[in-house]
């Protein structure tokens, strides 16, 4: 059974929660990890991403974004990930393609107006101060090309994702327009914590912990974890809420056998508090967007 069939069990006959419209990169991300044939639930925000993907009668689960290689991480999706019953089942890192597109037939030269998201013009600022157009600021890349695709103007064209192009008949006249060639989202996949999901050869996990801040308890930690085989691959901390200046921490962790982490999370929980597995997963691999 190949991985794509793999994953698509995974979601039976409901939809997988996506942040923004269809034809986002959050769906390119949902296609990759489930296969061409998902049905994706837009929603408007990650809050409302969350509250749909723990509802067995909604989804079966979402795609999150929760970093940027160039931005960094996303910190209000930890904490939303914090408070959900959620698991983390995997992730994919998708290089982020910007691309002009216009309605068949329309050239470089008829374009009076680009419409996008105000960070995907930002990541395309050298390309469009090139040209004179008007740049205008909407909520969403895919529904500034489902804009595009319902007027009909050859003056207006929207920066997007290729999906979006596909899903709206429009054309890429310039691809690939992005400043910075090497920006990669990481995005997590999640599924109800409830369904208990073993991912076959994991080789990953995330997890949250809080220490009691004593003096060199924080060095312990992660002396245990260097000492236990582990890779630390990430280390994010978050001030914890209603303590001054008090922190938790976010981390990744690699390894060659899950045995390993189980170790490792045996001797650090009596060093730490709230100690809490999101999952285990097989780590991503970057691919094109």
């Amino acid at each position: 059974m190949t991985q794509e069939k793999k994953n698509n069990t995974v979601t039976g006959t409901k939809p997988i929660c996506i942040q923004g419209y269809e034809g986002s990169f959050h769906q390119v991300a949902a296609r990759h990890f489930f296969g061409k044939s998902v049905e994706v639930l837009p929603c408007a925000s990650f809050r409302e991403l969350v509250k749909k993907a723990v509802d067995p009668s909604l989804s079966a689960g979402a795609v999150m974004a929760i970093e940027n290689s160039i931005a960094g991480s996303i910190l209000p999706n930890y904490n939303l990930l914090q408070k959900a019953n959620l698991q983390v089942i995997g992730e994919v890192y998708l290089s982020i393609s910007q691309n002009l597109l216009v309605n068949k037939g329309v050239s470089l030269a008829d374009i009076r107006e680009v419409h996008s998201h105000p960070m995907a013009i930002l990541q395309c600022l050298h390309f469009l101060e090139e040209n004179k157009w008007k740049l205008i600021e909407t909520e969403d890349t895919a529904l500034s090309a489902k804009h595009v695709q319902q007027h009909k103007s050859k003056h207006v064209a929207a920066i997007a994702s290729k999906l979006s192009a596909e899903l709206f008949n429009l054309e890429i006249i310039a691809p690939d327009i992005q400043t910075q060639k090497n920006n990669i989202t990481r995005f997590l996949v999640l599924q109800p914590s409830r369904k208990s999901i073993e991912v076959a050869d994991a080789n990953k996990a995330s997890l949250y912990f809080q220490t009691d801040h004593s003096k060199g308890i924080l060095a312990k930690v992660l002396g245990t974890i260097a000492n236990g085989n582990i890779n630390l691959s990430k280390l994010q901390s978050m001030p914890i809420p209603g303590s001054n200046f008090k922190y938790g921490f976010y981390a990744d962790m690699e390894f060659d056998d899950i045995s390993a982490l189980h170790k490792v999370l045996q001797k650090i929980e009596p060093l730490t508090n709230s100690l809490k597995l999101f999952g285990t997963y097989k780590k991503g691999k970057p691919i094109k967007g």
